[in-house]
């Protein structure tokens, strides 16, 4: 795992490149916020797709709701970047909306997208 960050408007945000899964449960997210907040103070990550095991993207194993929530407890923003539309499920599609429309995750095509959401205070 490599993390690099980015400032932009005076906000800093963690960039994490892996060819590996990084969030597969609620511990790994949680270490992760760890390991990102120790490493660069940030409390803002942006993150590969191909990063999260496959069973976040089934809105029925509940993983996706445990682990955002662990996000939003420790204040930290996340934007999840890559092709979103491989998935059929409707409740995923409307997850993936409200998110998008909120404040704190963001499921996004591009890096440069995630930026300019994650830089709004």
């Amino acid at each position: 795992m490599k993390i690099t960050t980015i400032k932009e408007n005076g906000i800093e945000i963690a960039v994490i490149s892996t060819n590996e899964i990084l969030i597969s449960d609620v511990q790994s997210a949680l270490d992760l916020i760890a390991t990102v907040a120790f490493e660069t103070g940030c409390n803002r990550i942006i993150i590969n797709k191909s990063a999260i095991c496959e069973d976040f993207f089934h809105l029925n194993t509940g993983l996706a709701g445990e682990i955002l929530q662990k996000f939003i407890n420790y204040q930290v923003k996340l934007a999840m970047v890559g092709d979103f539309s491989v998935y059929e499920s409707k409740s995923l599609k409307d997850f993936i909306y409200e998110s998008n429309h909120g404040k704190d995750i963001f499921f996004l095509p591009t890096e440069e997208q995630a930026v300019e959401k994650l830089i709004v205070v």
